[in-house]
C-alpha cells in the first residue's frame, strides 16, 4: 500500500467513524428528550394524583360530617 492509499483509508474510516458519532450524537438526543417527556408526564401523573387525593381528602371529610350531623338528628 502506498502513502496515499494509507491515508485515503484512514480518511475513508475517519469519515465513517464520525458518521456513526454524528448516529450516535441524534439517538442521544432522542433518548434524553423521550425521558424529558417521561419525567414531564411523570410530574403531570403526580399532580394530578395529589389533587385528585385532596379532593377525597375533602369529600370524605363533608361526608364524615354529614354522618355526624344525621348520627345528632336521631338522637333528638
Amino acid at each position: 500500500m502506498t502513502t496515499k492509499e494509507d491515508i485515503a483509508s484512514v480518511a475513508a474510516q475517519l469519515a465513517g467513524l464520525t458518521k456513526t458519532v454524528e448516529r450516535m450524537s441524534g439517538q442521544l438526543t432522542a433518548l434524553r428528550q423521550g425521558a424529558v417527556n417521561l419525567e414531564e408526564r411523570s410530574d403531570t401523573q403526580e399532580d394530578r394524583i395529589n389533587i385528585a387525593a385532596r379532593e377525597l381528602a375533602e369529600v370524605s371529610e363533608r361526608l364524615q360530617a354529614a354522618a355526624n350531623a344525621l348520627r345528632q338528628s336521631m338522637d333528638r
